[in-house]
Formats: structure tokens, sequence, C-alpha cells
């Protein structure tokens, strides 16, 4: 137990909920004629698509009526506009989805900034001719009379009509365009190997089984049809979720490419074209020798796992994992991955069971859960990358991985019920979470269920961007830097091309944590060659992708050391081309250190360096168990009676972000952005300069916090604040349930001897929960919980770091304030963390768990006992339930 271990709050006191503001710009609207001319085009068009399609649909042998999606895009939203469609028989709501950017024009504009772009909404309804004329007989006698009175449950549809932008249908380059499946395609296609390509069909989810099966097998009599077969099928409820794993011939392929107007590709029942297997690590081209660890492997460990890794298979007897770990392979997958292969998997392994090992520090008395998720690819390297493969789903596969982890399979018990963290270091490279189009991807959807379902806590990697940074400058201006201008460079280039660098999926989940990489580790660099290193501070690595997350919420959530990424140089720049530098991707120093497969099978003590946002995703996943142990311990001392399981896992996601703080590395990453021309001061300048680059203008609109926390989330945690206090730094956690228009309120005793001084004074406040999903809908997000301090005038009252705004937009609240004032105080003041509970997308069907973690600090050195005051003034914790008005 710690020395001074941290401290439970008493119970919290039942409170009103408080209000929470909103507004936002408000939408020029056109009159009701403006809107006839522009739109009724459109509607005509609709009218004769589905009259061709009823002829054609005549030949079908299984008379199915014909049914279309329709796309309607609104200039703002229509409140309850999903429940005015269910009142037109013949319309299914299928989802909405947010849009950042409508381009202003003489029609809808912002009334009080007439030249910034305006938000929207698309919503998706599956539509067939009768719903159509339903809603065309509306919108013709809205146009004769505006003043006409709608039918009850039809009012919104006058909305509709009056922020009206455009109405089609959903398309061909809606399904093919934005998913990357055209270049998977025309990458396959350069292989040649004559064998069929596997794809995904991601279908619209149909509320009843029914539909649901006469869809798959229209689109799979499509795919045979067509030469192709169907390789396996999901459909997931709860995230709304329906896909296919199809395979077509390459000559058919090509056909869609060259023509995409064949009948698979126009087919209304596919949403989605995606590719398969892109959920990779490694690429072949590691270069250097591995070395001999020297590490000293620990006592063996006792405890149950509580941290689950999916990954690639490890190599379980490495001398560094020999009985650390618990690989559970129901497949068999490890018998078809030779020893060399298991790079990733063993790392990960290697840095959750042992840190850094340039570090050295004991294992992890408790083991860790294994299951293979990923096999080696076919590629004449060694070692060859590892991959989700291409002939399953992967939505499916780690659906079923995680169930059997809680529920168990095929008539079996549950594997590994007592696991609380699941580590996935592994993104799709064919997904990018574009914010110009935000939409939740069926694997962030189904962390984000799972996380629920089973209270677990999905711990996922940012994603790295590999590609090559452009510095836009010659190769003699290169040679020419000083190590702060090529600083400056390199992030000017990596801001510049942020549209091309965005984090994969599934890093915008809400629930889990998502870990970006830090341009750090403790590694010795002997030989630099002719590698670069682009940082001489501590910033965030150029290989780290960038947020943020969905509505704009804080992603990733916070960045750790990932290792320091350098770059070459090509051997020869032709004078007339400008400098881009490749990442290095070398086994010797730097970047962390971990277990790793030997040059012969029979090595098993070898280690290499690595880099990359799965080694901070790992080390933040160790972070997790110690935080486990550590709040275990907690709970037994300072409230036995409490039943932890209820709270501990978003108890642990709010200790794993509670020491995080921009600090250094803020400061020297706003230095760098002021440097390259983002600070708010030289934004006219830039702008005159790159003002037909769409990622630097979009990057003006943006504050400088903004640009920070895309990057570095809420910073660098200190992660021993989540275990231990000092004399000058004590730290509470809190607990609770709460549902919709409920909140509790915590008091935090102010230390006596701090009244009237005039002492700097950090106030970090840190609240997470998990929230229920609403998965068609722009909302999305169950559950809404936020805090607010009260009686903090003057105290720590000045927010620090990351938007507050942003910070209320994910399931984590962050919030660091500041203060020096002298402010007096009697004996027994005390400050109020107030926590609400409000629905946001849907009803909140049980009380939302959630974890507090409050820390009050002043600088070391300053004779006031901040930790023993408040502990004397703190009351014994009971539980929560008991909590009385």
């Amino acid at each position: 137990m710690a020395e001074r271990p941290l401290l439970l709050f008493p119970q919290p006191a039942k409170a009103s909920r408080s209000k929470l503001g909103g507004g936002g710009s408000k939408v020029h609207k056109p009159s009701p004629q403006q809107q006839w001319e522009r739109l009724s085009p459109a509607f005509d068009r609709l009218r004769a698509a589905f009259e061709a399609e009823r002829i054609q649909v005549q030949q079908n042998l299984d008379g199915a009526e014909p049914e279309k999606v329709l796309v309607i895009e609104i200039a703002g939203r229509v409140a309850d506009f999903a429940r005015a469609v269910k009142r037109i028989e013949g319309f299914e709501w299928m989802g909405e989805i947010e849009i950042d950017e409508i381009s202003p024009d003489k029609v809808f504009l912002d009334e009080g900034e007439s030249g910034k772009p305006i938000g929207g909404r698309l919503y998706v309804v599956m539509s067939n001719q009768q719903a159509l004329n339903g809603m065309l007989s509306l919108w013709e006698r809205y146009q004769k009379n505006p003043d006409m009175k709608f039918e009850r449950g039809l009012t919104r549809f006058r909305d509709v009509f009056t922020y009206l932008n455009d109405i089609r249908f959903w398309d061909v380059q809606d399904r093919l365009d934005e998913t990357g499946v055209k270049d998977y395609w025309r990458q396959e296609l350069e292989l040649d190997d004559g064998q069929p390509i596997p794809f995904e069909l991601e279908l619209w989810f149909r509320g009843g089984d029914r539909v649901r099966y006469a869809e798959s097998e229209r689109v799979a009599e499509l795919v045979r049809q067509a030469g192709g077969s169907i390789l396996g099928q999901s459909v997931i409820k709860e995230i709304a979720y329906h896909g296919i794993l199809a395979e077509l011939p390459a000559n058919e392929i090509r056909a869609i490419l060259d023509d995409p107007s064949v009948e698979l590709a126009v087919c209304d029942d596919i949403m989605f074209f995606r590719p398969s297997g892109q959920m990779m690590v490694g690429d072949g081209e590691s270069e250097g020798e591995t070395e001999i660890s020297t590490v000293e492997a620990g006592p063996v460990p006792t405890g149950e796992p509580v941290v689950a890794v999916l990954d690639g298979a490890p190599l379980a007897n490495h001398r560094l994992l020999a009985d650390r770990i618990i690989v559970d392979d129901p497949d068999d997958w490890e018998a078809q991955y030779p020893a060399v292969d298991r790079v990733h998997g063993t790392s990960m392994a290697s840095l959750v069971v042992h840190g850094d090992l340039n570090q050295p520090e004991p294992p992890l008395s408790r083991r860790v859960y294994v299951r293979p998720i990923m096999k080696p690819m076919d590629w004449p390297t060694t070692p060859r990358p590892e991959r989700v493969p291409k002939n399953g789903l992967a939505v499916d596969l780690i659906h079923r991985a995680v169930k059997r982890i809680f529920e168990g399979e095929h008539g079996e018990g549950p594997v590994a019920p007592q696991i609380r963290v699941i580590n996935l270091a592994i993104g799709d490279r064919s997904r990018q979470f574009m914010q110009s189009m935000p939409a939740m991807s069926p694997m962030a959807k189904l962390l984000d269920w799972l996380s629920v379902e089973y209270r677990a806590l999905f711990i996922v990697s940012a994603g790295n961007q590999r590609a090559p940074i452009e510095l836009s400058v010659s190769e003699a201006e290169f040679k020419a830097f000083r190590p702060d201008e090529l600083e400056t460079a390199t992030v000017t280039a990596l801001y510049r091309d942020v549209r091309n660098r965005g984090i994969l999926s599934p890093a915008e989940t809400i629930n889990g944590i998502t870990v970006g990489a830090a341009h750090y580790d403790a590694s010795q660099i002997v030989i630099m060659g002719r590698r670069t290193d682009p940082f001489q501070q501590v910033l965030p690595s150029p290989i780290s992708a960038f947020g943020g997350g969905y509505r704009h919420s804080i992603k990733p959530d916070l960045i750790f050391y990932g290792g320091k990424q350098l770059y070459r140089l090509p051997p020869y720049i032709p004078s007339a081309e400008l400098v881009s530098m490749e990442p290095d991707e070398s086994l010797s120093p730097p970047g962390n250190k971990t277990a790793s497969p030997g040059n012969t099978p029979a090595q098993l003590n070898a280690a290499s360096h690595y880099r990359g946002t799965s080694n901070a995703t790992a080390l933040i996943s160790r972070a997790a168990n110690i935080c486990y142990d550590s709040l275990l311990e907690i709970f037994a001392a300072q409230a036995p009676d409490v039943e932890a399981r209820t709270y501990d896992v978003p108890l642990l996601k709010a200790m794993l972000v509670h020491g995080c703080s921009w600090n250094d590395v803020g400061g020297n990453l706003k230095s760098a952005i002021e440097n390259s021309g983002f600070g708010e001061e030289s934004r006219a300048r830039i702008e005159s300069m790159y003002s037909k680059q769409s990622a630097i203008s979009n990057a003006m609109g943006k504050s400088r916090k903004s640009l920070l926390s895309r990057w570095m989330g809420y910073g660098i945690p200190r992660l021993d604040r989540a275990l231990d206090c000092t004399a000058h730094r004590a730290t509470l956690l809190g607990y609770g349930e709460l549902s919709d228009g409920e909140a509790h309120k915590f008091t935090l005793p102010l230390p006596p001897s701090l009244s009237a001084k005039a002492v700097k004074r950090h106030l970090t406040v840190t609240l997470a929960w998990l929230s229920p999903i609403s998965p068609r809908t722009q909302k999305y997000r169950t559950a809404s919980l936020w805090f607010e301090t009260e009686g903090n005038d003057g105290i720590a009252d000045s927010r620090q770091d990351a938007d507050w705004q942003a910070a209320r937009r994910g399931t984590v609240q962050h919030e660091v304030f500041v203060g020096d004032r002298a402010m007096p105080f009697v004996d027994g003041d005390a400050m109020k963390i107030k926590v609400n509970c409000r629905k946001d997308a849907g009803d909140i069907e049980s009380p939302v768990a959630y974890g507090l973690a409050v820390s009050l600090e002043i600088a070391e050195g300053i004779d006031i006992a901040v930790y023993d005051e408040i502990r004397t003034r703190l009351k014994p914790p009971v539980p929560v339930g008991q909590a009385t008005v």
C-alpha cells in the first residue's frame, strides 16, 4: 500500500441536475417559392427513377416491390424527424450523418456570419414508391399553401421542406467512393495471381428478420450471377450491422472499376463496398539485427489476468514471456504462425508485462490473456506483415473473441470473465475517421457496445501514419536547417497533410481510451547514419495519427511514450525536387525495447526496438493493470462493503486520464504551431500564402487549443498521480450511478492552512463513464454526464489545456484549473463538484456508473500539508445507494 494512498470521497449528496447551455448559429431560410424552384427538378428525378425501377422489376420473378435509399440533406437539423418518417407507410429510418460544412450561398447562410460554412445533416430513409408519393404529395400541398396544417405526427416535414438543401437517392458513388475499396481492388489486381478477390459488403440494416434475410439473398444472388461466392455473413443487431464477406473473380472486379453501373454496384440493398483484411501491422521492411535481452525475467506471476490483448500470436516461450501469458487460440492459428513472424503480438505482450526494456520495471504480478486475431500474410519477406485474415469479417472476429472471454462459446463457459481491460493496438488502414463526413465505423460501434455489455475498458491505438513527410524545401535548404527550423518545417508539413493522417478505425470509439504516441524513449542511439531526428523536443510522434473524435470530441484521449521515430532521406535528390522524409524502420535504437523473435527459431531471448502508437497503447494497458490492483487495495481499506465491480472500469478510465496535462509537450507544440504559422496571430498571413490548400484553410478556422488536442488529446499522463499522493497533493476518487435528470454533489474540504495564502494551486478533475449507444442516430451517445465546480471562485478557476466544450463531448471530461490569489476561507469551507446526467441520443434504460478523480495540489517546498489536512476532514465513505437528499 502506498504511504499516502488515494482517498475515497464520502458519499455524495443527491442534487438537482444543472441545465446545460445550448444554442448556435441561426440559418437564413429561403421562401417556399425559392425552394419550389430549386428542388422541383430533384423531386421529378426521384419520381422518374422509381417509375423506371418499377417497370424493370415487373420482370422479376420474386415480385418484390422496389425500394431505394433516400438521402435528405438539411441545412441545420430537424428535431424528432425519425418519428415523423415512421408516420408515412413505406418509409424506414436508416440513420443520420452530421456534415460540417455546407457552403453558404444566397439560399442558406449563417445570419450571424455570412461567410461561415453551415452545419447540416444527411437523413437516410429506405423508401418504396408509395412512401415517396406520400412525401411528394405533402411537398406539393405545402408549396400551394405554406401555412397548411400538417397531419398529426407529420409537422416535422414542414421543417424539412423549409431547410432542404438537396434530396437524392443513395448511389454508386456513395457505395464505392471514400471507402478505399477502389484502391484496394487495384492493388489486388496488380498481383494478378488468378485468385478471386474478397471484399466486404455492408448492407443497410433492416429492422425485421425477414426483410434482412430477403435483402441478403438478393445480394448473394447478384454475387453468384457475377461468378463469385459468399464467404461469410454477420448480423449484430445491437450496433445495426449487417455485413457480408464476398469474393469475385478478377475480371468482374475490373468490370466494376471500368463501369460502376453493373447490377451489383447499383444494388440498393448495399450501403458500402469495403476492403477486406485491412487491419494489419508491419510491412516487411524492417532492417537490422535483433539483440540479446539481459533483463531478468523476475518472479512468476500468480494473479489471474485483468488485461486481455487481441493481437498477433506471441512467442509464448520467449524467456521474458514464459509462464506470464495465457494464449487462448481456439481456432489453432498458431499452427500457421512461424516463430519468426510473431513480431507484433510478442512486442505487445512484452510491453504489457515488462514495460519498456530500456528502463526495466518489475513484471506484472498477474498473467496477461492473449487471443491471436491476426495471421502472417503470404509475402516473400522475413518477417511477414500480420493482419486480420481477408477471408473473414473483422467485426465478427472481434465480436466472437470478446464474447468468448465473458460468455464462452460452443457450450463452454467464459474463458476469462475477470478481464477488465482489452488492448486493441491494430487499426484499419482503409478506414480513416473523417471530420468532414463523420460516421462511426462498425468496429468502433462494436467496441462501444461491448464495453457497456461486459463492463470492460478498450484501450485502442490511434494508428500510425507512415507516409513520407513532404517538407516543401530543396535539399540545400534542408541541409541548412537548424534543429528548430527542421522541427517547425516538419510540424507545418504534418498539419498541412492532416486530412490524410487521421486516426484509424476503431480509434473513434467513444467509450474506449484512444492512445497516440509521444516522440520519446530512453534508448541510447549509437549510430545515426543517414537518419534524421525531426524533433529535438518531446512532441507527439510524427507518425501518430491526428483526431479529433466523433462530434468534435477529444481524440486521441492521450499520448504516451511510443519511441522516437527517425527519418531517412533518399540517397539522391535531384536539384529540382523537394525533400521527402521516409520513416526509418530499423530494429536498432531509438524506440521502445521489447521482446522479439530472434534470428533463429531457437533464440528465445532476443529483443528489438519498435516505435508507434501500438507501443504507447500497450504501455497504457500495463498501467491499467497496476491501477486496478491499487484500486482494489483502496476499496478494501476504505470501503470494504462497497461492491467495487460496479465502478471499477469507469474509475480505471478516470485514473488513466487523470494525470494528463499539456505541460512541456504542450508548450513545445504550441511554439512549433505558432512558428509554423498556425498560431492565431499569424492567421491572415498564412491564409494568404495557402489560400488554395483546404487543409490549411480548415486549420485556420480552428482555435490553437483545437490544433493541439487533435494531435495530443489531453496530453501525456503522469501515471504516478493515479497511484499515490504526496504531502502537497491529495487525490480523491468518487463513484456512483445516475439516470436522466439526476445529479450527485461531492464535497472537497479545503485545507485550512491554505486560507489567504497567495500560493499557486492546481485543481484537476476527471469524470469518466461508459455510455450506451444509439447506433442509428447522429447523437449516438445515449448518456451525457458532466461535472461543474461550485465554491471555486479564485481558488483554482482558470482553465488551461484542452477546450472545455470539447471535453464534454465524449465520455471522459478532464479539466485542469489553476489559481494563485490569496483567498480567505474559514474552517469548514469546501468546494463542491457536481456530477450531472441527462439523456442524449435516447432514453437511459439503466443507471450509468461513473468514476470521478479530483486532485488539489500546491508546489513542493511550501509548508502546507494539503494531503493530511484534507484526509482529516473527510468523513468515512458509504455506498451511494444510501444517499439521502
